[in-house]
């Protein structure tokens, strides 16, 4: 499952830990510095967390995204628990109305990792001001195509949230993207980065469990679900780790929650951990 990116060719090698026991980065997959860089979206000599092969196979995608049964289909499917839990977090966090049609007016928010807008363009329905960041320069054009065909005002830019030069956002949302990227620490700060005092921060992820193994790659990629190689294990995080990354970028964990599935009633929020999770934060 994911939002923003994966392997295309060749395994990468055995990851290395980095940072030192007991630091937020401790045990956590070093990446491939190779893929880090410069980025044709983002200026000249600033140093981003995308990996450049993630970003290619997703926009080889680019075309797919918006049809429901095409290679995207497992996202349109985990739309709807996902968007769910974010307009509850959005309306506890700052007591909104819950049955409003327009919850988020007022507010500016910014999805990482947009691809071509899954998530993009129900947040501006709910009356944010909206902006989509993607490595990928095809999923750009296709989120704007797509945007402007549903008369929805979205601004979007290809490039990396390290780029951002101190733009801030109030929801900032990041859903199957960190692990994605070469650097999830500098990747983590970056996200805190982009967020205005008081935001809110929605993080989404598999874990690094042997349900997600199975899941998402023996039998989601196996099966053809999923596109071959869009994941890769061994850079799945942990809540702990994910936890520990949020807080040293000075952020306060508010809520961390599961994503299951059950054959019945298909993608849930639940307090099962195990196949995938969200993690909200807030800048006090």
């Amino acid at each position: 499952m994911a939002n923003a990116s994966a392997p295309t060719s060749a395994p990468d090698p055995a990851p290395d830990a980095v940072g030192s026991p007991g630091s937020p980065g401790a045990g956590l997959p070093a990446g491939d510095p190779a893929g880090a860089g410069l980025f044709a979206g983002d200026p000249a000599g600033a140093a981003t967390s995308i990996d450049r092969a993630e970003a290619a196979h997703f926009g080889r995608l680019a075309a797919d995204w918006w049809d429901p049964k095409g290679a995207s289909a497992m996202l349109h499917r985990l739309n709807p628990a996902r968007l769910g839990y974010i307009r509850e977090a959005a309306n506890t966090h700052w007591g909104l109305d819950s049955t409003g049609f327009a919850p988020l007016a007022g507010q500016s928010a910014l999805d990482v990792g947009c691809g071509a807008g899954l998530v993009c363009e129900p947040l501006a329905r709910l009356g944010a001001r909206v902006t989509g960041l993607d490595a990928a320069p095809e999923n750009i054009a296709a989120a704007r195509a797509h945007a402007a065909q549903s008369g929805l005002m979205i601004e979007y830019r290809a490039g990396s949230v390290e780029a951002l030069g101190g733009e801030c956002f109030d929801l900032v949302t990041c859903l199957e993207v960190v692990e994605h990227v070469v650097d999830p620490a500098r990747f983590i700060m970056g996200l805190a980065g982009a967020l205005a005092g008081g935001g809110l921060l929605i993080l989404s992820t598999p874990n690094r469990t042997m349900l997600s193994r199975v899941a998402l790659i023996s039998i989601g990629e196996g099966f053809g679900q999923i596109p071959r190689g869009t994941h890769d294990w061994g850079k799945f995080l942990t809540p702990d780790e994910l936890t520990a990354l949020v807080r040293a970028a000075g952020l306060t964990v508010m809520d961390t929650r599961g994503l299951s599935f059950s054959p019945a009633r298909g993608f849930e929020m639940s307090d099962d951990l195990r196949l995938n999770y969200f993690i909200t934060a807030a800048r006090p």
